[in-house]
């Protein structure tokens, strides 16, 4: 059985999906877009909410998958217009159009597998085409699977591998970015998708762990792309990267599901397995300064296994590998914050780090359109999206109740229950424009969210005080007396360290805030610790002084109905925080995590729709969230 099972045989059993009753009703934005002229540059800069991880159906699995969308329909989508979901029914954002997009096909056969099905192109006469799309197609799971298997080992296909073809399309997808791209108004990035993934030991060809990354151009794109059938090696896109700078093309690549990667994504070698080098992390971290943190496949910041002091590490974790159903096992090397302690460690007793990264948050989605908002959920695919008996959300079968839900013959798209309605790019730029937004990617002046759009301002100087927290002139202030997040405060004598600045502001669309939270990791020794401290708590409540936890603010959520109680949920969370744990010759990493209410998980609200009760094997609500980059603190040897 090849890896790549879950990712094309349940399309290919795909006939002719019903339109999901329970979303049929296109969202309208409970406040119509203003139009927005271009705007003066803001030196304090203004938030934008974006997706730079999306697939259309030039993606070799996307088109397999039933999608028909083009890039010009997903630049559509996010500037608010319905598209037509694979599965019978428009969708739409539920909220303001997005500030940016970038459509991120598969770099490797890139429109290969639309060509096959286009009687007009030789490629349709190959064999494998008639062997997927032909009409005596005997057994096309099996022969699709083959295309996706070179992806993995990349060994292509020679009979489908047409560069010119690609090439075209590539130039055709850099097109549409031009044509959609409105500086000040709406950026459209050309990118792609470089889709590495290694196989797992002892899962045979079953299982992959996942290595992907998302290539992101500032400006010109080249006429060719780099993908996994040139090398499979990330470090060799680095490479290729290097040589777009040199000729101009500035460009930036995005990791992402690092929480299916087997360890592989924050190993402590390189990808053949030698020792890391002080030019190894310099080069990692100059070509990917962003980790995407959470997308539709779950949420990379930790697992409960390896944050078992976290309340809420227990967040959207997918648990397996990618295209496949086969479960991964958390580790260190899967998960962003236990790379940052890796990287500590490594800067306490090496010399150097090549995990400070800053992090993102996009979609991954593989209808054009995110599913960003819990209560208008479609999935990742035309197969989860299709309806929610598809997705396990209610009982199979027309069932009333779950007995008997176990038989393994109701398990269809089992992945799919644990897809979530996630993320969105958060940037803090000067303006909305290619440069403005891409500069702060490379500054890691970026946060990334759960699906609401949340603004998070995190900040650290020496001569911070609580009193500029009132004052009108805080940015400034704390733009000329200390640093964003992204970036690393300097080495320091006092004992007291640096102060912090949290400022967390909720989606006046979703829930209310509950508490602003500081997650701190450090090494000491070459041993790595992490802590976390609750700052802001809603209601003007104070965290307690031994716990560093906010009270019960009473919020709650009723599930026969999904409707919430605010409690004294915020709209807005400030506070100045110094660690009371400070130690000046310790390596040291901060980030700020903001917590909503309470609210109903996707496959609640499905649930209630349909009238029976939630998956008992899935969480019931959930607590939507944003993440800053963090600020470093390089320890201070006394010299």
């Amino acid at each position: 059985m090849s890896r790549l099972t879950g990712w094309a045989l349940p399309a290919l059993a795909l006939a002719a999906c019903a339109p999901n009753s329970q979303i049929t009703a296109n969202p309208e934005p409970a406040v119509a877009p203003a139009e927005v002229s271009a705007p003066a540059a803001n030196p304090t800069r203004n938030a934008y909410f974006g997706d730079v991880h999306v697939h259309t159906s030039n993606s070799f699995d996307a088109y397999i998958f039933g999608v028909r969308a083009t890039p010009d329909d997903a630049y559509r989508f996010a500037k608010g217009e319905a598209i037509r979901h694979p599965a019978g029914y428009d969708i739409k954002l539920a909220g303001p159009p997005l500030d940016f997009l970038a459509v991120t096909d598969h770099g490797e056969y890139l429109g290969v597998v639309p060509a096959m099905d286009t009687p007009s192109s030789p490629l349709s006469q190959t064999a494998i085409a008639q062997s997927v799309f032909g009409e005596d197609a005997s057994d096309p799971g099996r022969s699709f699977l083959r295309v996706g298997t070179t992806v993995v080992t990349g060994e292509a296909i020679a009979e489908i591998y047409d560069r010119d073809l690609i090439d075209s399309v590539w130039a055709a997808t850099i097109d549409s970015a031009e044509r959609n791209n409105q500086p000040g108004k709406f950026t459209a990035f050309s990118g792609y998708e470089f889709t590495a993934m290694m196989a797992v030991p002892g899962k045979g060809s079953q299982a992959a762990a996942n290595l992907h990354r998302n290539v992101i151009f500032r400006g010109e794109a080249p006429a060719r792309l780099f993908s996994t059938l040139d090398s499979t090696n990330p470090e060799d896109l680095w490479a290729w990267m290097e040589t777009q700078r040199a000729d101009g093309r500035d460009v930036l690549a995005i990791p992402h599901n690092s929480n299916a990667s087997n360890g592989q994504m924050f190993a402590l070698q390189t990808y053949k397995g030698e020792p890391m080098t002080a030019g190894y992390a310099t080069t990692r971290m100059r070509n990917e300064p962003l980790v995407e943190v959470s997308q539709v496949k779950g949420t990379s910041e930790t697992a409960p296994s390896l944050s078992p002091n976290d309340e809420w590490a227990d967040f959207e974790q997918y648990e397996f590998f990618i295209g496949s159903t086969i479960k991964s096992t958390p580790s260190a090397g899967d998960f962003v914050r236990p790379a940052y302690k890796r990287g500590l460690a490594l800067q306490e007793t090496e010399g150097f780090n090549p995990f400070k990264f800053g992090l993102i948050s996009s979609s991954d989605t593989h209808v054009a359109g995110a599913s960003l908002v819990e209560e208008f959920h479609w999935g990742k695919t035309p197969q989860d999206g299709a309806s929610p008996e598809a997705r396990r959300s209610v009982p199979p079968n027309g069932a009333e109740t779950w007995e008997g839900a176990d038989d393994p013959s109701t398990r269809r798209q089992i992945t799919a229950t644990q897809f979530s309605s996630s993320g969105l790019a958060g940037v803090w730029a000067e303006a909305n424009t290619r440069e403005a937004i891409f500069d702060a990617m490379q500054r890691k002046e970026t946060f990334g969210t759960s699906g609401p759009r949340m603004k998070v301002r995190f900040f650290a100087g020496m001569d911070y005080s609580a009193d500029m927290l009132e004052s009108a002139a805080l940015l400034d202030q704390a733009y000329a007396g200390g640093i964003p997040m992204g970036g690393q405060m300097d080495k320091v004598s006092s004992q007291t360290g640096p102060g912090f600045l949290v400022w967390a502001m909720r989606d006046p669309l979703s829930a209310p805030l509950q508490r602003a939270q500081v997650v701190k990791v450090w090494s000491d020794g070459g041993e790595t610790h992490e802590a976390i401290h609750d700052v802001a708590c809603s209601g003007g409540a104070l965290p307690d002084a031994t716990t560093h936890r906010c009270p019960d603010n009473g919020a709650s959520v009723d599930i026969s109905d999904c409707s919430t109680a605010p409690g004294t949920g915020a709209s807005e969370l400030k506070a100045y925080w110094q660690d009371p744990d400070f130690k000046a010759d310790l390596e040291a990493a901060y980030y700020v995590r903001v917590l909503e209410n309470p609210t109903c998980r996707w496959s609640t609200w499905d649930a209630v729709r349909a009238g029976t009760p939630p998956n008992p094997e899935l969480p019931e609500t959930l607590q939507e969230r944003a993440w800053s980059s963090p600020i470093w603190y390089a320890g201070y040897s006394g010299e």
